[in-house]
This record gives C-alpha cells, sequence and structure tokens, in this order.
C-alpha cells in the first residue's frame, strides 16, 4: 500500500510509437485535499476508487490504496466530484524492466504530457528513454489533484 512513484515531463510524442496500451481516462476527486485525497476513475470500462495519502519530503513516497468497482458505481461518483474532472489518455511504455505510464492530458490541461514510473525502492536505477524531460516528482503543480483545481492552460 506504500505507492513509490517519479514523475517526468514529456519532450516529444515519440512514446506513442513505443506504446503496447492506450487508455482513455476520466478522473475527479472527491477530496483534494492533498493531506488526504479521494479520487475516482473510470478507465475504459472500469471504475476505481483510490485514496491516497500526503507524499514524503522528496515527494516519490505515499500510502495508496485502490479498489476495482463497476462501471455503474463509477458513473454517478464521477458526478459527485469537485468541480475539474480530468480527461486523459495514457499509453503504457515497457523501458528496460519497467513500465512508463505516460498521460496525455486533454480540455483544460490540454499540452501537458507527464510520464511517470513506479518504482521498488526511492533509490532504484531505471532506464531513461529519450523523451523523458525534467523530473517534477516533488513539483505539486504536476499532481491530478492540483490539476483538477488549477488547470495547465491557466498557468
Amino acid at each position: 500500500m506504500i505507492e513509490i512513484e517519479r514523475k517526468f515531463l514529456v519532450t516529444s510524442e515519440k512514446f506513442k510509437s513505443e506504446a503496447f496500451t492506450k487508455h482513455e481516462i476520466a478522473q475527479g476527486y472527491l477530496n483534494s485535499n492533498p493531506e488526504r485525497t479521494v479520487r475516482i476513475r473510470i478507465k475504459g470500462e472500469s471504475g476505481f476508487i483510490t485514496i491516497k495519502g500526503k507524499s514524503n519530503e522528496t515527494g516519490t513516497t505515499r500510502f495508496e490504496w485502490e479498489t476495482e468497482i463497476s462501471l455503474l458505481e463509477a458513473k454517478p461518483l464521477l458526478l459527485l466530484c469537485e468541480k475539474g474532472v480530468i480527461h486523459k489518455t495514457r499509453y503504457e511504455i515497457t523501458v528496460g524492466k519497467h513500465v512508463f505510464e505516460v498521460d496525455e492530458f486533454h480540455g483544460d490541461n490540454e499540452g501537458l504530457i507527464i510520464a511517470e514510473i513506479e518504482l521498488s525502492n526511492e533509490n532504484e536505477h531505471f532506464k531513461k528513454p529519450d523523451w523523458l524531460g525534467k523530473e517534477v516528482t516533488n513539483d505539486i503543480r504536476y499532481y491530478n489533484a492540483y490539476l483538477s483545481q488549477n488547470p495547465y492552460k491557466s498557468w
């Protein structure tokens, strides 16, 4: 239930040709407080509810609990979410022994592309693809909960 993750900006769309999956995602927040976020996500034909705790000082590690819920449950819960539902396309790309999840944002966050990688520990080495740009792991502006309230186009 501990998530260790690093985030990076993406410098080109080359990742799209390397992706092995692609999904449309809609997600909203029942609670976007950084101390404890509660997220509803619809990914394809599946729904999920996720609770995340506050990140550690480096921004890489935090508590995360997620469970799948039915689409029939997820749709009305998404309607209860705070203003600012996020729409994005997620691409999954294998690089070395890791999988990068690359989110291309739409709507009010159009133009933003972020790659995330989950690690087994904060110091784990991983191969960086050439489309990986600046690290933004500890920059709260790139957290989805923040983007839902402060869209990229308004920066």
